[in-house]
């Protein structure tokens, strides 16, 4: 089986900033954490950059080290507007997310024309 991390509620996938961070100290990135006025928190590989903005929807979903990091803090994972899952699908199958306002399953790709 592998595993894939979904958003199961409306809002989209996020991570909070203690996900952020247990992810940057698992891969051994040099985080740097800009808050905001507005309540957000701004993350930056090695220096404050455009070029170095951390998305966290630029992730494999099926990267370990983020897997791990759901996997331990449970819902203090969850972004803004967030619940995150780690589903388990068979290994081979060949997968993509499905999203519908924010609220995401994963399901095994087939061939589309339009």
């Amino acid at each position: 089986m592998q595993k894939v991390v979904i958003n199961t509620d409306y809002g989209g996938f996020g991570l909070s900033p203690e996900a952020v961070e247990l992810l940057f100290q698992i891969k051994g990135w040099h985080l740097i954490r800009q808050d905001t006025d507005t309540g957000f928190t701004h993350f930056y590989k090695d220096e404050i950059s455009n070029d170095n903005y951390f998305m966290e929807r630029d992730l494999e979903r099926n990267d370990l080290d983020l897997v791990k990091v759901v996997e331990k803090l449970g819902a203090r994972a969850n972004g803004h507007y967030s619940a995150l899952k780690v589903v388990e699908i068979p290994r081979g199958v060949v997968w993509e997310i499905v999203e519908y306002d924010g609220m995401e399953h994963v399901a095994e790709k087939h061939r589309t024309w339009r």
